[in-house]
């Protein structure tokens, strides 16, 4: 009798293991967003050597888009390596490269300091032009909630952060690595009021 309970556990145990074993061609789930691995984000590397006096600005319109989308990383490039976005400053309106641009692609920011003096925020404008880079247009006019109004916002709005919509639509540019498929627009988009 305790010979058959065994050998009947033994099935029942098999049976379960058999039975929650997935069949050979199963297709297995996508990850959801939030645990995707490390080889799905789209690495982009900018250059801000010449944005004298944006340092800060930069580095935080940097950490706004890498805080709020998933599937890029924006990362400073090392001295002497090559970098798909270029921030310079300059004397007139800010103004840059429509993109997406691509992992190997060439992008420009120009953060310019006409805007700064009209009492346009630094770090709204760095992270702004960026937004550009990775495919977003200006969505003029529009209210401060929107980091692509840009401008149309008014000098007392200091929102550096994309909406939901913006992050969806970058979110979408690079998924997939979708990016290195659809050509970067390429124009340059200046944005003066």
């Amino acid at each position: 009798m305790l010979h058959y309970i065994r050998l009947g556990l033994a099935s029942t145990v098999a049976a379960v293991t058999l039975t929650m074993a997935p069949p050979a061609n199963a297709l297995s789930a996508p990850e959801p967003v939030s645990t995707k691995s490390a080889s799905a984000v789209v690495t982009l590397r900018y250059d801000d050597s010449r944005a004298t006096g944006w340092e800060a600005a930069v580095t935080a319109g940097v950490a706004s888009w890498n805080t709020n989308v998933v599937n890029i990383r924006l990362v400073r490039a090392a001295p002497g390596t090559r970098a798909e976005i270029q921030i310079v400053a300059t004397s007139g309106w800010p103004q840059a490269t429509l993109g997406p641009v691509r992992p190997g692609g060439r992008a420009r920011v120009e953060l310019g300091s006409q805007a700064v003096t009209q009492g346009h925020d630094k770090i709204r404008i760095a992270a702004h032009e960026i937004g550009h880079n990775l495919g977003l247009l200006d969505t003029k006019p529009g209210p401060c909630s929107q980091l692509m109004s840009g401008s149309s916002a008014g000098t007392a709005c200091r929102n550096a952060v994309p909406d939901a919509v913006e992050q969806a639509r970058v979110e979408a540019a690079y998924a997939n690595r979708a990016a290195s498929r659809v050509p970067a627009d390429g124009r340059m988009l200046v944005d003066a009021p």
